[in-house]
């Protein structure tokens, strides 16, 4: 990372604008004007298409403790660029696409970096990929960066622009993939689940507090358990009687290890009669065949 000056790679033959290109930047101190590198990935069609990195000359000051959160010292940054010598590299980049970062930090770090170097504001659409992973994969514990390239089996160097871009941009590819939701519905504000069907008067389930895990609470599964007289609550708690699991068991990893889960689970430990079981269970009267934990 610190031998790098200023480095892009494409295709020469690729010559397609990019779906989105993602931006990550590390800073020198507090001030999040203080960029001193940036990475820049572009996708297409679920693939890289090009990568811009550069280390900046903030000229600011470095704090100690973001060196040690980055690598990054005042003596690796001599000579190289400052960000208002590749503004217009970065412009050229984002302006007018869609621009994914993981969380706004480096959106609120690009804009005051352009008012600080009296640069005009670079204009594009920003997609937090955060928000992305919160919604593709619900049930994790932890929506870090470093935590998701985990889980997605892609290759990370926390703290490097380059590699956190890169990771960022393959969240959004592996969230499309998985969800099937295309970019520009990513882009549109997430639809809040509407209030949960009421439950039949009589029924298999009926007496039953269940939980969801998987799908809203106004969704197929939630409808299906209604109609069979349980009612639908909003999170696991210790007079929910059911965690009832979109899916088949064994279950993945990001069930077991997601919040409701583990409270079910706590519970049962502690004795309570809460039940784990997939909706495959679900025509089974009351639930009647116990704890199914996969």
């Amino acid at each position: 990372m610190l031998d790098i000056s200023t480095v892009t790679r494409s295709d020469p033959a690729d010559t397609l604008p990019p779906d989105f290109v993602v931006i990550d930047v590390e800073t020198a101190c507090s001030r999040v004007s203080s960029i001193c590198q940036i990475g820049i990935v572009g996708f297409r069609d679920g693939r890289e298409i090009f990568e811009y990195e550069t280390l900046l000359d903030p000229r600011d000051e470095f704090h100690l403790f973001n060196t040690r959160i980055h690598g990054i010292a005042e003596h690796h940054v001599v000579g190289q660029p400052s960000f208002a010598d590749v503004h217009g590299i970065v412009h050229g980049h984002l302006s007018g696409r869609t621009t994914v970062a993981h969380s706004y930090f480096d959106k609120g770090a690009l804009a005051a970096a352009c008012r600080v170097h009296d640069r005009p504001a670079i204009e594009t659409v920003w997609l937090d990929s955060v928000r992305v992973a919160k919604r593709a994969w619900p049930d994790l514990e932890s929506h870090r960066l470093g935590l998701l390239a985990r889980y997605l089996g892609i290759a990370h160097k926390h703290h490097d622009a380059l590699s956190d871009a890169r990771a960022a941009g393959w969240v959004i590819v592996k969230a499309i993939d998985h969800t099937g939701i295309a970019l520009d519905e990513w882009l549109a504000p997430p639809r809040k689940p509407g209030p949960a069907p009421r439950p039949a008067p009589s029924g298999p389930l009926s007496g039953e507090r269940i939980a969801i895990l998987g799908e809203p609470r106004d969704g197929a599964l939630a409808c299906r358990i209604a109609a069979l007289g349980g009612r639908i609550v909003s999170a696991v708690g210790n007079t929910t009687t059911a965690l009832v699991i979109a899916g088949r068991a064994p279950y993945a990893y990001s069930v077991r290890n997601s919040g409701a889960f583990r409270r079910a689970e706590q519970y049962r430990r502690l004795g309570g009669a809460i039940r784990i079981v997939s909706e495959h269970e679900l025509d089974l009267p009351g639930l009647a065949a116990g704890p199914i934990t996969g």
